[in-house]
């Protein structure tokens, strides 16, 4: 069973899926679930709740979901992690994070990241 057959069951068709097999447990991930969910004003409440109540069993925590969030279709994209080519350069010379060198990255000229770019040039063959 996929996410999106948990999701779906949650949002549109509210059939219970642990209801014939009770091994599909196992399956449901809380988080991913709880993740997916929270991209949504009308979902986002009963998602914070389950990870309050993180102790209760998955079949527990699936049913209040299932029962509490409103039927309706839902569709998001995950964020992804944003990577820029020159982000390595900028971490590699100044010893900053990811997190730092996004900061900073802008905040750099072109000629300024040529710059750090043959500073940190050691020849050979790239591949």
């Amino acid at each position: 069973m996929n996410i999106g057959d948990w999701l779906n069951s949650i949002n549109y068709t509210k059939q219970d899926l642990l209801l014939d097999n009770p091994v599909l447990e196992k399956e449901y991930v809380p988080f991913i679930i709880n993740r997916s969910l929270s991209y949504f004003p009308d979902t986002l409440f009963h998602c914070n709740e389950m990870n309050f109540k993180h102790f209760l069993t998955k079949k527990m925590q699936y049913d209040y979901l299932r029962h509490a969030v409103r039927k309706r279709k839902r569709f998001s994209k995950w964020d992804k992690k944003t990577s820029h080519s020159d982000m390595e350069f900028v971490k590699k010379f100044y010893g900053y994070s990811n997190k730092k060198a996004l900061e900073v990255l802008p905040l750099l000229s072109k000629e300024q990241i040529n710059a750090i770019k043959s500073h940190l040039n050691t020849g050979g063959v790239n591949k």
